[in-house]
């Protein structure tokens, strides 16, 4: 019988004995399965379902078999102010589609899909080693040999936070797989359009978000592929990425925030030279 975890359909990473850094998050084989991931999703027969019981939005675990492929997705369809909070389904579905676009190639297959009657956001599960939360909590030690990977990948994914506006971004929400590849889940708050987060990225120098102490949460270095695809985004190429998944008004606010993460990369390289920024 195949099995199917959220970061493949019908794959579970092969992953190796020692841990070792990755050049992409998700390999080309992975990256090659989303269509039928996608389908999988669409399609799939729903057998169980339970509540996971976590977090404010309430979403489900469902299990899925099409076939001989099984397979668990979480279900979610919150939509408007829960917790104090704006939020949205179609966001989830938004933010993949947008990551396929810029090939960040962080988080897992999300499709639109009816459940309980309603529509809402059906994202393959995650199965992973370790979330950020647990790391911290439980004081695992990153292999020395990896450091440097899981260090630019904290920086990307500051980086991805800020073009969206992902204001919700915690240790939960952050995985890591056994080799230490990121993924990246839980996006129905990003895409925001209005006030200082069309002004302000969430990250960064004058970032939303800061420590603790009051200090801002940087992105120290990033990958040159993925600053050369941020200049590539326009508002067409963004539309018909993700469709109708997100309003006009909110593939502007990306572009706003696309100007602010170029600007800002463009003040660290003049500072600090383009070999400290740029790898």
């Amino acid at each position: 019988m195949k099995r199917v975890t959220i970061l493949a359909v019908a794959l579970a990473f092969a992953l190796a004995a020692a841990p070792r850094p990755a050049s992409a998050q998700f390999r080309p084989e992975e990256i090659a399965q989303r269509e039928s991931q996608e389908e999988f999703l669409r399609t799939a027969e729903i057998v169980r379902s339970e509540p996971i019981g976590e977090g404010v939005t309430k979403p489900w675990k469902l299990y899925l078999k099409k076939g001989d492929v099984e397979g668990k997705a979480a279900w979610k369809n919150p939509h408007g102010q829960m917790g104090g909070y704006l939020e949205g389904w179609q966001y989830e579905i938004a933010a993949y589609r947008l990551d396929k676009l810029i090939g960040l190639n962080m988080v897992p297959p999300a499709v639109e899909r009816k459940f309980l009657g309603s529509p809402g956001a059906l994202v393959l599960w995650a199965e992973s080693k370790y979330s950020l939360l647990k790391i911290a909590e439980d004081g695992i030690r990153i292999p020395d040999e990896v450091l440097d990977h899981t260090e630019k990948m904290k920086y990307i994914a500051r980086a991805w936070d800020s073009l969206i506006a992902n204001e919700d971004r915690t240790q939960q929400n952050v995985l890591y797989t056994e080799d230490w590849r990121m993924v990246l889940f839980d996006h129905s708050r990003a895409f925001r359009s209005t006030g200082e987060f069309i002004k302000r990225l969430m990250f960064g120098r004058d970032g939303i978000k800061v420590s603790s102490q009051g200090t801002p949460w940087l992105f120290r270095r990033l990958p040159r592929w993925f600053v050369d695809k941020i200049r590539t985004l326009t508002f067409e190429n963004i539309k018909a990425a993700v469709g109708e998944t997100l309003k006009d008004r909110e593939i502007k606010a990306v572009l706003a925030r696309r100007d602010l993460l170029l600007a800002e990369i463009a003040g660290m390289i003049k500072e600090l030279g383009e070999a400290a920024v740029i790898y």
